[in-house]
């Protein structure tokens, strides 16, 4: 059995090309890992000739399943794909040869963020942490817009491209990346411990033992603003901060929605398009016609805070006289499909959007559609928002309905009937405020043929 086929069998060849030596000459080990080493090199011709880069040396003798192997060859494959973003690591070359798959990037000499963190004594001041933040959430969005999580996302894994103050950032290592399929979830436990979500540890019992205490400290301790550095830390900064570290992941705020935060709002940064608009709209379209009429009350509402992220993402829709339909959508993912949002198959959420191929949509109906309630609910003003809101719902929206016609909007069976009852006015049988807000939470998603009415 050859080196290359490897364990019990195993098909160990990637399909890359086996002349590294070539193209780039080998220099002194950089770093290493579990799977293997990163060395400097140069290239010998072409694009690179006369460049230094990095390259990343993976031991086949280390790829002991097929799970492995495959790892390896979705890592050059979402590293290939995502190159173009300014914030991650440019990709060049992938070889192969009996022993190794080298992967050949772009060399980052600026060290790690954490060491740079480190080097300060652990403190930013605002203004600097910012310009490292917009970098970090701008690829994340750019990511997920993919249709791709990196899973280890931590200071260790955000390279400097030079020692100057104001170098750009890189993401690298997407050795535990994954594509994510709309609508799906990941249930696996991956990751550093100490950046872990809480939605991760709660899918799977299997934590190692040396971590459960991170990992239970993750799922029952809530962050502590009072003590130092925090008092002198600005309140949108802190707010910034909570709406992001939300246990609830329903609650926190995208990568896309944190750009358009207060804090971060004078950044002058170009806004990312969010796939979570895509998923809000496409609930938003299939949802029966009082929901829908609900969520319009509670657009009414909206805090203008909140709507400057709306705009900023109806505006990156390009609308035509106002408006925008599927074909908006279509245009818009089209601008950065790559290989990685045809692998994760983002585009086919489009297929789900059909309703709106037969219909436009304005701007305030576009905020009702894409607004989430549970994002909503985690701000302070909440109750003020939901009491204006049915108020817009009792002028416009609310109407006659009865126990059994209730329960079916919220996807509810016939044993939820008696909690249901106390959502309806019993003087005029209609919603009422408690029911209102039930209604705004219930997953009432209707997929139909029927056009968009």
């Amino acid at each position: 059995m050859g080196r290359g086929t490897g364990d019990l069998g195993l098909d160990k060849s990637f399909g890359y090309p086996n002349n590294l030596a070539a193209k780039y000459e080998l220099g002194k080990e950089l770093g290493r890992g579990h799977f293997g080493h990163t060395c400097w090199a140069k290239g010998k011709k072409g694009e690179v000739k006369g460049q230094p880069v990095a390259v990343k040396i993976i031991s086949k003798a280390k790829m002991t399943t097929a799970l492995s192997i495959e790892d390896v060859r979705r890592e050059v494959k979402i590293l290939k794909a995502l190159s173009g973003h300014s914030n991650t690591i440019k990709f060049y070359d992938a070889f192969e040869d009996e022993n190794n798959v080298y992967v050949v990037m772009e060399l980052c000499e600026g060290g790690e963020l954490l060491d740079r963190i480190l080097s300060r004594g652990g403190r930013y001041t605002e203004e600097d942490a910012k310009t490292i933040v917009v970098q970090i959430l701008n690829v994340v969005a750019y990511c997920h817009l993919q249709g791709v999580v990196h899973r280890d996302l931590k200071p260790e894994n955000f390279l400097f491209t030079s020692r100057d103050e104001d170098a750009p950032l890189r993401i690298i290592d997407f050795g535990l990346s994954d594509f994510v399929r709309p609508d799906e979830h990941l249930n696996d436990i991956v990751g550093s411990a100490y950046y872990v979500a809480p939605e991760v540890l709660r899918r799977s019992p299997f934590w190692a033992r040396t971590e459960s205490g991170i990992f239970r400290s993750v799922l029952r301790s809530d962050p502590n603003f009072d003590d130092s550095p925090w008092p002198n830390v600005s309140p949108e900064a802190k707010d910034f901060v909570q709406r992001l570290l939300n246990k609830d992941h329903r609650k926190r705020m995208t990568a896309a929605q944190a750009l358009s935060h207060p804090w971060l709002r004078d950044s002058n940064e170009a806004m990312p398009l969010d796939i979570f608009i895509f998923k809000m709209v496409k609930s938003y379209i299939c949802a029966t016609s009082f929901k829908r009429a609900a969520l319009k009350a509670l657009a009414k509402a909206i805090p203008e805070d909140e709507l400057v992220y709306l705009r900023t993402q109806f505006s990156l829709l390009e609308p035509k006289n106002g408006s925008v339909s599927l074909d908006n959508f279509r245009v818009a993912l089209a601008k950065h499909v790559t290989d990685a949002m045809k692998e994760s198959r983002v585009p086919d959420i489009l297929n789900l959007m059909q309703p709106l191929a037969y219909k436009a949509m304005g701007f305030e109906e576009f905020c009702a559609a894409a607004i989430s309630t549970y994002q909503l609910e985690a701000l302070e003003g909440w109750d003020s928002i939901a009491t204006a809101a049915f108020g817009f719902f009792e002028q416009e929206g609310n109407q006659v309905i009865s126990v059994e016609e209730l329960a079916l909007e919220m996807n509810l069976g016939p044993t939820a009937h008696s909690v249901v009852k106390d959502c309806i006015r019993s003087s005029d049988g209609k919603l009422s405020f408690l029911g209102y807000t039930k209604l705004l939470h219930g997953v009432t998603i209707r997929i139909s043929n029927a056009r968009y009415r």
